[in-house]
């Protein structure tokens, strides 16, 4: 008998990334995206240390190779320290439920991507699936109204959300990679992270913000919205997601976790009081319609 766990993984990791992108949105505009991306990583890695001690037995990996350190922090650097850099930049300037719209393109770039580095067949119905997905985020990119004065905010916002969901396919890519040397998942995000964390705080010392950033934490809304985004994304959400593609079939899960941008809709309209139009609604429809047909035809 099914029982479900890898689906129902698949749809709290959903809900984990819409609630977790929700409080980074708000942190990001307290605290600056750069600085709220340094911050959740350094806590999400201390969530995922503990984690890996409970289900483990110990704090860290064992038996990693040079060639999992190469492939998982390629990964981490590409995935979280650029790509989730830019995605926080674009809740900035957009907000959680259009910059969440832009990832769904990931899927599209990971099938573009497994085509021309793995070889895998790209057939008709992939080529049909990306065309209905970004015809959907077309039409509600399209389709807002913006003042003048906020319209290079707004395409701004749309590249910054694109380039991270580039970023995030690539280094799920890399990842795929280093999987194939046998380690279990919930090591290999530990893996990803701890290179993300250390490359990210390198830059910040070279640019002079380490002891400015670790002062942010002053503000206590700023602060704590951070921590819910880092336990929400890149501890439960991550974690979540591996469950779900380890215990579901992958189309199954995939298509589950691309739902934020509908989940989304509703949580926008409540939290920031967004005005969400007739055609916004139906072209986010659209858009995750497109990536459920990658996966499951």
């Amino acid at each position: 008998m099914h029982n479900y766990i890898g689906e129902l993984a698949a749809l709290g990791t959903a809900l984990s990334w819409s609630v977790g992108s929700i409080f980074f949105t708000i942190s990001s505009r307290l605290m600056g995206h750069n600085v709220v991306n340094r911050l959740r990583l350094t806590l999400g890695l201390l969530l995922l240390i503990i984690a890996h001690f409970f289900v483990f037995g110990r704090l860290l990996p064992s038996g990693v190779t040079h060639f999992h350190w190469f492939w998982f922090g390629l990964s981490g650097i590409i995935g979280f320290a650029i790509g989730d850099t830019l995605l926080f930049k674009s809740f900035v300037l957009i907000g959680a439920r259009l910059a969440m719209l832009m990832m769904s393109v990931v899927p599209i770039f990971g099938t573009i991507f497994a085509w021309l580095f793995l070889h895998e067949f790209l057939n008709l119905t992939d080529i049909l699936a990306i065309i209905v997905t970004l015809a959907g985020i077309s039409w509600v990119i399209l389709g807002r109204e913006n003042k003048k004065h906020e319209q290079r905010q707004y395409f701004t916002g749309v590249i910054c959300g694109l380039g991270g969901a580039f970023c995030q396919a690539l280094g799920l890519i890399l990842s795929k990679k280093g999987l194939e040397n046998n380690i279990s998942a919930l090591s290999a995000n530990i893996i990803r992270i701890f290179v993300a964390t250390i490359a990210i705080w390198i830059f910040a010392l070279f640019r002079g913000e380490m002891a400015s950033t670790v002062k942010k934490l002053k503000d206590k809304k700023a602060a704590l919205t951070m921590y819910g985004g880092a336990f929400f994304g890149p501890f439960l959400g991550v974690w979540l997601s591996l469950v779900a593609v380890q215990y579901a079939y992958v189309g199954i899960a995939s298509t589950l976790m691309a739902l934020p941008p509908i989940i989304l809709i509703p949580l926008s309209r409540r939290v920031f009081k967004e005005k969400i139009s007739l055609s916004a609604i139906l072209g986010s429809i659209v858009a995750v319609v497109g990536v459920a047909l990658i996966f499951l035809l």
